[in-house]
């Protein structure tokens, strides 16, 4: 239950926000115990109903529970911490990712809770399940520490796993189930404005599909066939499947930020493939059937301009290789950032 003075002292927002019943009678999971390293994920950041609300616009996830999870770090036992048990498909999207994704949705410099949500059970924390795991959230918070995104200390503690005990059912998705009072506590608590003034406008707010009559106008015709048709253009006859310059590819239609040179690899099939892309808010995918097989298409989100595939062969972290075409990206090189309007996405390039 809610600390009665934090209650008193957030008075009517908490009332009509963020207060939520703790569960009663419902299954404890233990690090030995449905929890597989290769599918699931735990993390807190903060309010466990804006996290589940977040992290299930994301494709290639099975299932987001929100609960409380606690964690050891030698003789440190965390309290019980609000968090979000995710079930993905490793085929689709990769823990890496994932991680990725996780720091963009609260402030990992605030030690003493999460935006207007005050106390331990709001702190953060990236609970492991095995070692890789634990490997590649310290090298995912690293970067973060290294980037220059933040001018304070990164507080959020990489803890093993120990449990996690899920809240009643009304209290899953509540997004879904109460969305007056969520969207109410969300927009009040100022965390939207927080990711947007940190990680720049979300595409929904600044990109967009032009006409079907100015894409033809603007794309030549490989271009327009690739995007708007799902054609495939030649592997090896392509601008940018050797291309090894410095920057960000964006989709050619609407200029969403889709992938960083940081990330591409040289795959050997003649396209451009990379590892995973800068913000997984940027992407859609989904089961693509044709050609007598079934893989996973590749999108962008906000134009739905058809990018390519992903498939499950590519090389570490991720193990993914996302094989595009050339024609569906436009390559801005990372000391053009500033000018085309991409300058939020210069840390990607900061000195390691």
């Amino acid at each position: 239950m809610k600390n009665i003075i934090l209650i008193l002292v957030m008075g009517l927002l908490l009332l009509t926000g963020c207060e939520k019943a703790e569960s009663h009678g419902m299954k404890k999971m233990t690090n030995s115990e449905d929890n597989n390293s290769d599918n699931t994920a735990v993390f807190a950041g903060g309010c466990y109903w804006c996290m589940d609300a977040s992290f299930e616009k994301l494709d290639g996830l099975k299932d987001v529970i929100s609960g409380h999870a606690e964690g050891v770090d030698g003789s440190f036992k965390t309290g019980k911490v609000e968090a979000i048990k995710v079930i993905f498909d490793p085929a689709v999207i990769s823990y890496s990712e994932l991680l990725e994704y996780y720091w963009k949705q609260f402030d990992p410099t605030d030690k003493g809770g999460s935006f207007h949500d005050r106390g331990a059970e709001y702190e953060s924390y990236i609970y492991y399940l095995g070692s890789k795991q634990k490997e590649l959230a310290e090298k995912s918070k690293t970067a973060i520490e290294q980037s220059g995104v933040f001018d304070r200390p990164i507080v959020t503690r990489i803890v093993k796993f120990d449990q996690f005990i899920p809240v009643k059912e009304s209290e899953q998705h509540f997004y879904k189930k109460n969305p007056d009072r969520y969207y109410s506590y969300r927009e009040a608590s100022g965390r939207d404005a927080f990711i947007e003034k940190t990680w720049g406008s979300l595409f929904t707010k600044k990109y967009s599909k032009p006409s079907d009559e100015k894409l033809k106008k603007e794309l030549t015709s490989l271009q327009y066939n690739v995007t708007q048709n799902a054609a495939t253009e030649q592997p090896f006859n392509n601008p940018y499947w050797d291309n090894h310059k410095e920057g960000i590819y964006v989709d050619i239609v609407s200029g969403e930020p889709l992938f960083s040179s940081k990330d591409k690899f040289k795959s050997g099939t003649g396209w451009p493939s990379f590892v995973k892309p800068i913000d997984p808010r940027f992407i859609h995918k989904k089961v693509d059937g044709t050609l007598g097989m079934e893989r996973v298409e590749v999108l962008s989100k906000g134009a739905g301009s058809h990018l390519g595939h992903v498939f499950d062969d590519g090389p570490a972290p991720t193990h993914l290789r996302y094989c595009m075409d050339s024609a569906a990206l436009r390559f801005i090189p990372k000391d053009e950032l500033e000018t085309e309007g991409y300058g939020n996405l210069a840390y990607l390039f900061s000195s390691m």
